[in-house]
């Protein structure tokens, strides 16, 4: 019995060191399915979800998703916290350590209270080591609490700073396509001559964002979870707007910056794709289709008044379809998972941009 609890409290302490590991420091996707961090967020995130599709779609909900992100995050701390201080009585009680301890207080509680003391660096000292290899343990554990306390208070600007850049870019697209961002507004309030140096530029930042969310993602995944701000704005509706402008603009728009679009889908669409994987999503296509003919003759009319008319051949159409392919599957299976709807390829009518219908 001994000798199982020093295996199993040595088991416990290296699935949690290793996790914290993999968590925040690995700047790598880590692909294994068995994951301490993955079994957590699986059994939080899916009951969490089902609750929130009873709530009324737009700010209810929205106000409960935001919390999610952060809350999760104090509860993987918290889970780790308790993990190695198991893990240390399981190695306290099975070495059999001797203990200096106060009446009404013994066995595994002894040495449940006594690593709880010392991984907080409380130091009280009602319960004390008395053994060469309980004050080991006890020397192990303190310093290990205080790695651990070092580990998040570097963790956490981390994440704020990463999701902040994330929000900045997403918060500039309002005034450039709309709240929620379309396609077509985007290219409407970018058609004139004057405008096409702007688009380019409009590109080269969403390529370099697009990476960003790439590489901040797949090392943090616990960012995908932070909502916007605002209730129609999203990181994964942005992502999307950013692929269907320039899926068209590659299709069949040639008063645009092909090159710059074509840079801008390789990396928006090599950032769904491997997300998608992080969360071991299956791609599928929506349904109902987020283009059907209708709107896609809509959709032309509005490029053409727009100044960039879309290529009336049957090649430019099936271009497009193709383009689309290859990340809409992708882009919602993770609208599906996080519950982060994907825009619309035309506007609602009459609606306005978040600045201007702030009060």
């Amino acid at each position: 019995m001994h000798d199982f609890a020093i295996a199993a409290g040595l088991l416990v302490i290296l699935i949690v060191l290793w996790d914290a590991f993999e968590t925040t420091v690995l700047p790598r996707r880590v692909s294994r399915r068995f994951r301490l961090t993955r079994i957590f967020y699986r059994t939080t995130w899916l009951p969490f979800r089902a609750i929130a599709r009873g709530i009324r779609p737009g700010n209810p909900r929205e106000n409960f998703l935001s919390i999610f992100g952060p809350l999760s995050l104090l509860l993987l701390l918290v889970t780790w916290a308790f993990g190695l201080i198991v893990g240390f009585a399981l190695l306290h009680w099975g070495l059999g350590s001797r203990l200096s301890v106060p009446a009404g207080i013994s066995g595994f509680r002894a040495d449940l209270y006594l690593s709880g003391t010392t991984f907080f660096t409380l130091g009280l000292g009602d319960v004390a080591p008395t053994s060469g290899a309980s004050r080991v343990l006890t020397v192990v554990e303190g310093g290990m609490g205080f790695g651990f306390l070092a580990l998040v208070i570097g963790y956490l600007p981390v994440l704020s700073q990463a999701f902040s850049r994330r929000e900045a870019t997403i918060a500039l697209l309002d005034a450039r396509a709309g709240s929620p961002p379309t396609a077509a507004e985007l290219l409407r309030r970018h058609g004139s001559a004057e405008d096409s140096e702007a688009l380019s530029s409009l590109f080269r930042e969403w390529e370099r964002w697009s990476a960003e969310l790439l590489e901040s993602h797949v090392s943090f995944p616990v960012l995908a979870y932070y909502r916007s701000q605002h209730d129609n704005q999203s990181w994964v509706a942005g992502l999307a707007t950013i692929l269907d402008v320039c899926s068209l603009i590659v299709a069949g728009i040639e008063a645009a910056p092909t090159r710059d679009a074509r840079l801008a889908f390789a990396m928006a669409r090599h950032a769904v794709v491997d997300l998608a994987r992080v969360f071991n999503q299956e791609p599928r296509a929506p349904r109902p289709d987020r283009l059907p003919e209708t709107e896609l003759a809509r959709l032309k009319q509005a490029l053409a008044e727009a100044g960039m008319p879309f290529k009336q051949d049957a090649g430019a159409v099936e271009h497009l379809l193709h383009l689309r392919q290859m990340y809409e599957p992708y882009a919602h299976a993770l609208s599906e998972f996080l519950l982060m709807p994907l825009p619309a390829w035309l506007p609602p009518a009459g609606a306005k941009d978040n600045w201007q219908a702030t009060q």
